[in-house]
Protein backbone atom coordinates (compact mmCIF):
# COMPACT_ATOMS: atom_id res chain seq x y z
CA UNK A 1 0.00 0.00 0.00
CA UNK A 2 1.46 3.45 -1.08
CA UNK A 3 2.76 5.51 2.14
CA UNK A 4 -0.37 7.46 3.97
CA UNK A 5 1.52 9.48 6.30
CA UNK A 6 2.86 13.22 5.86
CA UNK A 7 6.38 13.66 6.35
CA UNK A 8 6.97 9.92 7.94
CA UNK A 9 10.33 9.59 5.62
CA UNK A 10 11.69 12.34 7.49
CA UNK A 11 12.23 10.85 11.20
CA UNK A 12 14.77 12.96 13.48
CA UNK A 13 15.88 9.76 15.24
CA UNK A 14 14.69 7.06 17.51
CA UNK A 15 12.64 9.29 19.71
CA UNK A 16 10.47 10.54 16.89
CA UNK A 17 10.61 6.93 14.92
CA UNK A 18 8.94 5.53 19.08
CA UNK A 19 6.09 8.59 19.09
CA UNK A 20 5.04 7.56 15.44
CA UNK A 21 4.84 4.17 17.07
CA UNK A 22 3.06 4.95 20.12
CA UNK A 23 0.53 7.07 18.20
CA UNK A 24 -0.37 4.41 15.52
CA UNK A 25 -0.65 1.73 18.85
CA UNK A 26 -2.95 4.62 20.42
CA UNK A 27 -4.99 5.12 17.57
CA UNK A 28 -5.61 1.62 16.55
CA UNK A 29 -6.76 0.89 20.04
CA UNK A 30 -9.42 3.99 20.80
CA UNK A 31 -10.01 3.54 16.63
CA UNK A 32 -11.03 0.79 16.81
CA UNK A 33 -12.60 0.19 20.33
CA UNK A 34 -14.62 3.52 19.82
CA UNK A 35 -14.16 4.54 16.52
CA UNK A 36 -12.28 7.20 14.57
CA UNK A 37 -14.70 9.76 14.32
CA UNK A 38 -15.43 9.82 18.28
CA UNK A 39 -11.42 9.95 19.13
CA UNK A 40 -9.91 13.65 19.09
CA UNK A 41 -6.52 14.10 18.32
CA UNK A 42 -6.33 15.91 21.67
CA UNK A 43 -6.79 12.51 23.37
CA UNK A 44 -4.54 10.69 20.98
CA UNK A 45 -1.84 12.75 21.59
CA UNK A 46 -2.53 12.47 25.37
CA UNK A 47 -2.60 8.99 25.48
CA UNK A 48 0.14 8.62 23.57
CA UNK A 49 2.46 11.22 25.41
CA UNK A 50 3.77 12.84 22.58
CA UNK A 51 3.14 16.95 21.41
CA UNK A 52 0.85 17.94 19.47
CA UNK A 53 4.44 18.96 16.95
CA UNK A 54 5.44 15.90 17.22
CA UNK A 55 1.90 14.35 16.04
CA UNK A 56 1.88 17.12 13.13
CA UNK A 57 5.15 15.86 12.16
CA UNK A 58 4.06 12.89 11.26
CA UNK A 59 0.40 13.45 10.09
CA UNK A 60 -1.20 16.01 8.68
CA UNK A 61 -4.51 15.54 10.57
CA UNK A 62 -6.24 13.07 12.37
CA UNK A 63 -7.58 11.55 9.07
CA UNK A 64 -3.99 11.05 7.56
CA UNK A 65 -3.52 8.97 10.75
CA UNK A 66 -6.49 6.54 10.25
CA UNK A 67 -5.28 6.08 6.52
CA UNK A 68 -2.12 5.20 8.42
CA UNK A 69 -4.36 2.82 11.14
CA UNK A 70 -5.74 0.74 8.00
CA UNK A 71 -2.35 0.53 6.53
CA UNK A 72 -1.58 -1.43 9.35
CA UNK A 73 -3.81 -3.48 9.38
CA UNK A 74 -3.90 -3.92 6.32
CA UNK A 75 0.01 -4.68 5.89
CA UNK A 76 0.10 -7.31 9.36
CA UNK A 77 -2.83 -9.44 7.28
CA UNK A 78 -0.76 -9.21 4.45
CA UNK A 79 2.19 -10.64 5.68
CA UNK A 80 0.12 -13.53 7.46
CA UNK A 81 -1.75 -14.78 4.57
CA UNK A 82 1.77 -14.29 2.29
CA UNK A 83 3.77 -17.20 5.10
CA UNK A 84 0.56 -19.01 4.80
CA UNK A 85 1.14 -19.19 1.08
CA UNK A 86 4.58 -19.97 0.68
CA UNK A 87 4.19 -22.89 3.58
CA UNK A 88 3.20 -26.61 2.66
CA UNK A 89 -0.59 -25.94 3.43
CA UNK A 90 -2.91 -27.02 -0.02
CA UNK A 91 -5.16 -24.14 -0.63
CA UNK A 92 -8.33 -25.55 1.40
CA UNK A 93 -6.26 -26.18 4.35
CA UNK A 94 -5.30 -21.89 4.03
CA UNK A 95 -8.87 -21.08 3.50
CA UNK A 96 -9.52 -23.26 6.68
CA UNK A 97 -6.81 -21.83 8.59
CA UNK A 98 -8.42 -18.16 7.51
CA UNK A 99 -11.80 -19.33 9.06
CA UNK A 100 -10.85 -21.23 11.80
CA UNK A 101 -8.57 -17.84 12.90
CA UNK A 102 -11.86 -15.64 12.13
CA UNK A 103 -13.59 -17.50 14.29
CA UNK A 104 -11.49 -17.10 17.19
CA UNK A 105 -11.34 -13.63 16.43
CA UNK A 106 -14.87 -13.21 16.74
CA UNK A 107 -14.59 -14.88 19.90
CA UNK A 108 -12.28 -13.02 21.51
CA UNK A 109 -12.79 -10.26 24.62
CA UNK A 110 -13.22 -6.91 23.01
CA UNK A 111 -14.13 -7.97 19.63
CA UNK A 112 -15.89 -5.04 18.07
CA UNK A 113 -16.36 -6.46 14.32
CA UNK A 114 -14.57 -5.56 11.34
CA UNK A 115 -11.96 -2.86 11.60
CA UNK A 116 -12.45 -2.43 7.61
CA UNK A 117 -16.19 -2.38 7.51
CA UNK A 118 -15.87 -0.26 10.73
CA UNK A 119 -14.02 2.22 9.13
CA UNK A 120 -15.81 2.26 5.56
CA UNK A 121 -19.22 3.28 8.04
CA UNK A 122 -17.52 6.03 9.32
CA UNK A 123 -16.70 7.12 5.53
CA UNK A 124 -18.84 6.15 3.49
CA UNK A 125 -17.58 8.57 0.45
CA UNK A 126 -15.86 6.65 -1.88
CA UNK A 127 -13.61 9.42 -2.62
CA UNK A 128 -12.01 9.67 0.98
CA UNK A 129 -8.69 8.23 1.31
CA UNK A 130 -10.10 6.06 4.27
CA UNK A 131 -13.06 4.80 2.53
CA UNK A 132 -10.13 3.93 -0.87
CA UNK A 133 -7.24 2.11 1.72
CA UNK A 134 -10.16 -0.15 2.97
CA UNK A 135 -11.76 -1.02 -0.66
CA UNK A 136 -7.84 -1.40 -2.11
CA UNK A 137 -7.75 -4.35 1.11
CA UNK A 138 -11.11 -5.75 0.26
CA UNK A 139 -9.99 -6.27 -3.46
CA UNK A 140 -6.71 -7.52 -2.30
CA UNK A 141 -8.77 -10.23 -0.18
CA UNK A 142 -10.96 -11.32 -2.64
CA UNK A 143 -8.23 -11.45 -5.45
CA UNK A 144 -6.08 -13.52 -2.65
CA UNK A 145 -9.09 -16.22 -1.74
CA UNK A 146 -10.26 -16.20 -5.20
CA UNK A 147 -6.91 -17.66 -6.13
CA UNK A 148 -6.98 -20.35 -3.59
CA UNK A 149 -10.28 -21.41 -4.93
CA UNK A 150 -8.72 -21.45 -8.47
CA UNK A 151 -5.90 -23.50 -6.86
CA UNK A 152 -8.32 -26.25 -6.28
CA UNK A 153 -10.67 -26.08 -9.15
CA UNK A 154 -10.36 -23.08 -11.60
CA UNK A 155 -14.32 -23.29 -12.51
CA UNK A 156 -16.50 -20.97 -10.98
CA UNK A 157 -13.21 -19.23 -8.48
CA UNK A 158 -14.74 -16.13 -8.91
CA UNK A 159 -17.84 -17.41 -7.42
CA UNK A 160 -16.26 -19.20 -4.77
CA UNK A 161 -14.17 -16.21 -3.52
CA UNK A 162 -17.34 -13.92 -3.38
CA UNK A 163 -18.75 -16.25 -1.26
CA UNK A 164 -15.96 -16.52 0.85
CA UNK A 165 -15.66 -12.80 1.43
CA UNK A 166 -19.57 -12.54 1.94
CA UNK A 167 -19.87 -15.24 4.77
CA UNK A 168 -16.30 -13.76 5.97
CA UNK A 169 -18.55 -10.21 6.60
CA UNK A 170 -22.03 -11.76 7.59
CA UNK A 171 -19.81 -13.51 11.00
CA UNK A 172 -17.42 -10.74 11.74
CA UNK A 173 -20.68 -8.71 11.76
CA UNK A 174 -23.22 -11.21 13.24
CA UNK A 175 -20.32 -11.94 16.12
CA UNK A 176 -20.64 -8.48 17.10
CA UNK A 177 -24.03 -7.84 17.34
CA UNK A 178 -25.42 -11.40 18.29
CA UNK A 179 -24.15 -14.66 19.55
CA UNK A 180 -20.51 -14.77 18.68
CA UNK A 181 -20.55 -18.94 19.04
CA UNK A 182 -23.10 -19.42 16.82
CA UNK A 183 -21.52 -16.92 14.26
CA UNK A 184 -18.34 -18.74 14.07
CA UNK A 185 -19.98 -22.41 13.84
CA UNK A 186 -22.07 -20.76 10.89
CA UNK A 187 -18.78 -19.41 9.40
CA UNK A 188 -17.21 -22.92 9.78
CA UNK A 189 -19.89 -24.66 8.36
CA UNK A 190 -20.54 -22.13 5.48
CA UNK A 191 -16.42 -22.54 4.43
CA UNK A 192 -17.33 -26.46 5.07
CA UNK A 193 -19.84 -26.73 2.45
CA UNK A 194 -18.05 -24.14 0.08
CA UNK A 195 -15.36 -26.24 0.00
CA UNK A 196 -16.85 -28.99 -0.96
CA UNK A 197 -19.26 -27.78 -3.42
CA UNK A 198 -16.57 -26.34 -5.29
CA UNK A 199 -13.79 -29.23 -5.36
CA UNK A 200 -16.58 -31.11 -7.35
CA UNK A 201 -17.14 -28.33 -10.17
CA UNK A 202 -15.72 -29.26 -13.25
CA UNK A 203 -15.57 -32.73 -12.97
CA UNK A 204 -17.09 -34.76 -15.62
CA UNK A 205 -20.89 -35.40 -15.01
CA UNK A 206 -19.87 -38.96 -15.83
CA UNK A 207 -17.16 -39.30 -13.35
CA UNK A 208 -19.42 -39.04 -10.74
CA UNK A 209 -18.25 -42.42 -9.13
CA UNK A 210 -14.25 -40.93 -9.12
CA UNK A 211 -12.55 -40.49 -5.35
CA UNK A 212 -13.41 -36.77 -4.78
CA UNK A 213 -10.74 -34.48 -2.84
CA UNK A 214 -10.11 -35.60 0.77
CA UNK A 215 -9.99 -32.73 3.08
CA UNK A 216 -7.43 -30.85 4.42
CA UNK A 217 -7.99 -30.81 8.40
CA UNK A 218 -8.35 -27.23 9.70
CA UNK A 219 -5.09 -25.70 10.79
CA UNK A 220 -5.15 -22.42 13.00
CA UNK A 221 -3.40 -19.74 11.80
CA UNK A 222 -2.50 -17.09 14.38
CA UNK A 223 -3.52 -13.18 13.95
CA UNK A 224 -5.59 -13.08 10.69
CA UNK A 225 -7.72 -10.59 12.36
CA UNK A 226 -9.77 -7.33 10.98
CA UNK A 227 -9.10 -5.41 14.13
CA UNK A 228 -5.54 -3.52 14.97
CA UNK A 229 -3.03 -5.75 17.59
CA UNK A 230 -3.84 -5.32 21.07
CA UNK A 231 -6.90 -3.48 20.26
Amino acid sequence: MAQTAAGTGTGTGRRVSEARERLLKTAGQLFYSEGIHTVGVDRLVAESKVTNATFYRHFRSKEDLAVAYIAGVDQAIHTQIDSLTASDLPPDGILRGIGTSLVEQIRSPGYRGCAFLNAAAEFPDPGHPVHRAVVQHREWFLQTITALFAEIEIAQAEHAGRHFVMLRDGAMSAGYLGDPVLAGETLVRGIDGLLRIHSTRGLDENASTAPSRADSPATTVSDIACSPPGA
